[in-house]
């Protein structure tokens, strides 16, 4: 705390470089020493009168303005919104303009701008730290430290992560949602049917993994992630990984050699991340390998309680060049014009959690002949503690009483195929009616008129959103009383959490665990039950 303190203060009262902030719509509300000696104002002179673009050429912005506006598509107005417009959106941001002093001289600046952001990362307003472009080498470092200081280098890639997360869930909803239903389905699919179900469920949860742990990708770098350290059968791991890796060797026919060894050999790892990282370095083996070449793992104990696993293929290998640079984020050493797939960013990943699991991660290359990616973990004798895996694929076909009452769900979502899943879903419970409408409008009509016991939202709807809607219901008498639950691709903490917030009874996120939805609507519909007296179903579906 003391050095962040000491380090704020040092940027602010600095000679070197101005830092000017704004508020939310392009008022100075920061002026620091830097700005007064560069601009030749007081800082009374501007704070709650200026904005950064009264400052520059207006020839210049004007041109910055139209030049954004072609680039994005949009009508971009010249004066502030042109300069803070990338920073808006988590764009990183420097720009080259003209600065005007107050004495009407002018002189060439480089300007960084960065959105301010609150603890909800709502933009609050805007930090534009400026140099003479004459001194921007001599400054270089004190910029990059201010920057740092701001914590605004990420934000750019934590909308796409997030924005990606949400894009991914949707079409794996429906994937797992349906294998879900045909593996506990009637009548029971056959012993090969099931064989395929069960491939395509595995996968699939362990594609959600790797979306979530994508997600946690900051907190990698950051070394915050939190990993489950236990005692983990090394062959069981590498069995799973062989079934998961070996379609993508057999279409590109690259031969898989596998080791068999006793059972009992035991690694302590995070099994979700050391599966992951075994997972990067098979499919990077198989993608950089030559067509019908080899991929063999081979495992080895080492000094020191420790046992290596080595992967060796028969690709084009790397020079010594290529190795220095093999573990540099996005770097794909030259490969994007051969391979399409891939962001480079999966061995940086991969070293970090080796690393973090006590482990070490190394490569042994020659050109022309292939290379050797081998990790190094240590054993243990701990034994594995004894539990029952629980499968989210459980059906969901419970007897029901036959006097039992019968309920009524709404379910609002724009997705055909998330309302089939759904429906297909409720067709197992004879005590259910399903309504459903394709937006909140309809929605909230539908909920007005036929006081459903229990509501199902989507967020991201057509017109206005899941929340919005739910404040509206909430804010109904005749609706107040509804149990609603949230169903969104949106996944994260953050969101999880504002969801709840905001009033849903619970928040599930998709693809949908069958055994956790219908948990959920159980509780739901007996939360109706104790909060208001039910009415007959013929006169509420009518």
């Amino acid at each position: 705390m003391l050095k962040t303190k000491a380090l704020q203060n040092a940027i602010l009262h600095s000679a070197n470089f101005s830092i000017i902030a704004t508020d939310l719509t392009g008022v100075i509300q920061l002026f620091n020493v830097g700005a007064e000696r560069m601009l030749g104002y007081r800082a009374d002179d501007v704070v709650d009168k200026f904005n950064p673009s009264d400052l520059h050429e207006p020839a210049e912005v004007l041109a910055r303005a139209q030049s954004l506006s072609q680039e994005f598509g949009v009508a971009i107005a010249p004066g502030f919104e042109a300069l803070a417009f990338k920073a808006s959106r988590g764009i990183e941001d420097i720009y080259e303009l003209t600065y005007i002093t107050a004495s009407g001289s002018r002189f060439p600046a480089i300007v960084s701008i960065t959105a301010l952001r609150d603890d909800y990362q709502e933009i609050i307003g805007y930090l534009l730290i400026g140099s003479h472009n004459s001194v921007r080498k001599r400054v270089e470092r004190e910029l990059n430290d201010a920057m740092a200081a701001a914590e605004q280098a990420n934000v750019a890639k934590s909308e796409f992560l997030s924005s990606m997360s949400h894009e991914l869930r949707t079409p794996l909803n429906a994937i797992l949602g349906f294998a879900q239903l045909i593996e506990s389905g009637t009548p029971a699919p056959t012993v090969t049917q099931q064989r395929s179900v069960a491939q395509i469920l595995k996968a699939g949860w362990y594609l959600l993994d790797l979306i979530n742990e994508i997600l946690d990708l900051t907190l990698i770098e950051s070394g915050k992630l939190s990993l489950s350290l236990e005692p983990i059968r090394l062959a069981e791991i590498l069995r799973e990984s062989h079934a998961m890796i070996e379609p993508q060797a057999t279409k590109r026919g690259i031969q898989l050699t596998f080791p068999n060894f006793d059972s009992a050999v035991l690694v302590t790892a995070d099994r979700t991340r050391i599966k992951q990282v075994l997972i990067n370095l098979l499919s990077n083996a198989i993608k950089y390998n030559r067509v019908g070449g080899s991929v063999v793992v081979d495992c080895q104990a080492t000094p020191f309680k420790r046992t290596r696993i080595s992967i060796t293929d028969t690709g084009e290998g790397l020079t010594q060049d290529q190795l220095k640079q093999l573990f540099q984020p996005f770097n794909r050493l030259g490969q994007e014009a051969h391979v399409g797939e891939g962001t480079g960013i999966g061995l940086v990943v991969s070293k970090r959690l080796v690393e973090l699991m006590g482990g070490h991660i190394g490569v042994e290359s020659t050109p022309g002949v292939g290379s050797v990616f081998w990790i190094e973990l240590g054993l243990t004798t701990a034994s594995i503690p004894q539990f029952v895996e629980a499968n989210p694929a459980v059906a969901a076909a419970m007897p029901q009483a036959a006097d039992r009452p019968r309920r009524t769900l709404l379910y609002v979502e724009d997705n055909p195929a998330n309302l089939m899943l759904v429906e297909d879903l409720i067709k197992r419970r004879a005590d259910v009616c399903l309504l459903s409408a394709k937006d909140a409008d309809n929605g909230i009509a539908i909920a007005r008129e036929s006081r459903p016991d229990v509501i199902l939202m989507d967020i991201n709807l057509p017109g206005i959103s899941g929340v919005e809607a739910l404040r509206i219901l909430t804010a109904d008498s005749a609706t107040s009383h509804i149990p609603i639950i949230a169903l969104s691709a949106n996944a994260g903490p953050r969101d999880i959490s504002r969801g709840l917030d905001a009033g849903f009874f619970r928040y599930l996120t998709k693809p949908i665990k069958v055994a956790e939805f219908l948990d959920t609507l159980d509780a739901a519909f007996e939360s109706a039950e104790s909060t208001t007296e039910r009415e007959p179903l013929a006169e509420k579906v009518q």
